[in-house]
């Protein structure tokens, strides 16, 4: 049975690209290991939110990441509040709650 120009790949007709270029790269996947205690807080949470542990995961590091996001910028928006008042005892007290944002103690 002789080829139609439809059942021709994509890239030959014309120099378009295939099918798998246009596709949307799929999500990477890690595997992590929770300790036993983290491990059934994360089960208790995805129960009572009625989700799987996947979404659960996802959900709790989603959270996380934006609640330090928001502790940067309630750091960052005191240091500039305090910074105008010349006070050395302040200034340390602020290098000392920025080092331990960053350092996360």
């Amino acid at each position: 049975m002789p080829r139609t120009d439809a059942s021709t790949p994509l890239k030959h007709r014309g120099g378009r690209r295939s099918p798998k270029a246009n596709r949307v790269p799929e999500a990477p996947r890690y595997s992590v290991a929770l300790p036993s205690a983290l491990a059934r807080q994360v089960e208790d949470y995805a129960d009572t939110s009625d989700m799987s542990m996947s979404k659960a995961i996802v959900a709790l590091v989603r959270l996380g990441l934006e609640s330090q996001e928001a502790r940067k910028r309630e750091f960052f928006n005191k240091l500039r509040k305090n910074l105008a008042s010349g006070d050395p005892k302040l200034e340390d007290k602020m290098v000392d709650e920025f080092r331990a944002l960053i350092l996360g103690h």
